[in-house]
């Protein structure tokens, strides 16, 4: 087996592999994109960190290609259906940088409170400025999470030990789960107006991109500390940039940027802002943490098929994967959509197997469907290991149930969801041999593919209206690619399905919802 780790990988993950009888390691982290191209379809593993880019036309490439290994969360530089498409199982190393992480925060909180990068520069400098570098104490002060998964739970840990008082707002999360943290479970417009200091643990998603902007800074409570190690835009720079200089935020902390290296970022010039070059898993422990566990993986999955952290297969036998490998597509994308339809923290998950699918292990396809769930809240950090994980965490609680009787498809799947704020009802099928569709949105029947960039729609049924939606789009230079309609007559109501070649942005969704006939809009993105 031929294994190629192109990005720098600690020493003892590549002795590691190196140790495996049968197992021909080539380290070589200066190949340009062409040569990284030409090279791939020599080799059976791939292992990476952060610099290599996996596109499809170098996955097009890669004949021998089985597995692909990230050491670390990340896994924006992987184009992951294309590989899925291959064959090619898809693995990173989530619990890595948990802690190391954690740590830079609160390291970044207590360096923006007392000045100490500014004030060393200073007195490196010649000068002795004890007065310009009064600090604050952080206790008793009140510190803000967005966001109470794995690493905010740990920033809440260290907080409590300073004796800070410690207030969260994670929507995805039931309020229970929260407070048995000892954290007080909190709206965003609460947590905006009390916070001392306010961090950010979120992935990035729609909906987490720009949280902190200029109409939430105009929320804050006047003199905060803004904290970003999570994920560059998630707080908007330049809004940011425009609230310290008018005095509103005191001063911010950013390991994390829209552009990496940042350039001609505004946050630069301002002596208020401490600025790390994405330093929050640059510890020596998590390196090497991440770098045995990818290669730990790696010997499992070529040596005796074990998949372990794979964010595009669940842990079963290659031949039974190849089976169920329709049926895991479709449960995981109704997942998706279902979590982008429903507001509020998931209470509980009903999941029924009809016909055909009844026959299979169904174990698979249940967690595919969590994970599918969790993947717009958690993003990169959850996959098919840690996903019921993530569930039990959340005290989600889980149902199944089959039955073999078809009824108007040969096999089906459904979803039931509560929510603290409402329930969706969605169910979809396989046409031909794999080809998943949703089938179902609560009362409304369609035929929808699930893949690209999605927009529901409900709406009246009345005449002009879909025109109107699609005169609308067409306004903006955004193309309808697939359109399906469904009907509950007795209401005069439809559900609108499309699919666009490009995200529909904010402002023309904004749009659509204050045409007289449109109810409900909602942006999916599979």
């Amino acid at each position: 087996m031929r294994i190629l780790v192109s990005d720098n990988l600690s020493e003892t993950g590549v002795e590691k592999l190196m140790s495996v009888p049968g197992f021909d390691v080539e380290v070589n982290t200066t190949l340009t994109p062409e040569e990284f191209r030409e090279v791939i379809k020599e080799f059976d593993a791939l292992v990476i960190r952060s610099a290599t880019k996996v596109t499809a036309d170098v996955i097009e490439n890669a004949n021998k290609l089985k597995v692909i290994g990230r050491a670390g969360i990340g896994l924006d530089n992987v184009d992951i259906e294309a590989a899925s498409k291959r064959g090619i199982v898809v693995m990173n190393t989530p619990e890595g940088n948990v802690i190391t992480t954690a740590e830079h925060a609160i390291a970044m909180l207590m360096s923006l409170t007392r000045s100490i990068p500014q004030a060393s520069g200073s007195t490196k400098s010649g000068k002795w400025e004890k007065k310009r570098f009064k600090g604050k104490e952080v206790f008793n002060k009140v510190l803000g999470i967005i966001g109470v998964g794995r690493i905010g739970r740990v920033v809440a840990d260290r907080a409590q030990g300073l004796k800070m008082q410690v207030i969260g707002y994670d929507p995805y999360i039931n309020s229970e789960v929260i407070d048995s943290l000892g954290i007080q479970g909190v709206s965003l417009d609460e947590l905006l107006a009390r916070s001392d200091y306010i961090t950010v643990h979120t992935p990035m998603t729609a909906e987490t991109r720009n949280i902190l902007n200029a109409d939430a800074f105009k929320r804050v409570k006047r003199g905060v500390f803004i904290i970003n190690c999570a994920r560059g835009g998630i707080v908007n720079e330049q809004d940011l940039h425009d609230a310290i200089k008018a005095g509103i935020v005191a001063g911010a902390a950013i390991d994390v940027y829209t552009k990496e290296p940042p350039s001609d970022n505004p946050l630069l010039s301002l002596d208020q802002v401490v600025a790390t070059p994405h330093l929050g898993a640059s510890t020596e422990e998590a390196q090497e943490n991440v770098a045995i566990a990818v290669a730990e993986q790696i010997v499992d999955f070529l040596t005796r098929g074990t998949i372990r952290n794979s964010v595009n297969a669940p842990n079963i036998d290659g031949a039974i994967l190849a089976r169920l490998r329709p049926y895991l597509t479709l449960a995981e994308k109704l997942g998706c959509v279902v979590t982008q339809i429903t507001k509020g923290a998931i209470q509980k998950v009903s999941i029924e197997y009809i016909g055909d699918v009844a026959a299979v292990e169904t174990r698979p396809l249940s967690i595919s469907i969590l994970k599918g769930m969790l993947t717009p809240i958690l993003g990169e950090m959850v996959n098919f290991v840690n996903a019921p994980v993530h569930v039990k965490e959340r005290n989600i609680r889980v149902t199944e149930s089959v039955r073999s009787e078809a009824e108007d498809y040969t096999n089906l799947i459904s979803i039931h969801v509560k929510t603290s704020e409402g329930e969706n009802f969605v169910a979809g099928t396989i046409f031909g041999k794999n080809e998943p569709r949703m089938v179902r949105i609560n009362d409304f029947r369609l035929e929808a593919a699930l893949e690209g960039h999605l927009l529901l729609i409900y709406n009246i049924d009345t005449p002009g209206t879909i025109g109107a939606i699609g005169t609308c789009l067409g306004k903006h230079n955004i193309n309808i690619s697939m359109m399906d309609v469904g009907q509950v007559l007795e209401r005069g109501q439809n559900i609108i399905f499309l699919r666009t070649d490009t995200p529909v942005p904010s402002h023309v969704k904004q749009e659509l919802l204050e045409m007289d006939n449109v109810d409900i809009v909602q942006a999916i993105e599979l």
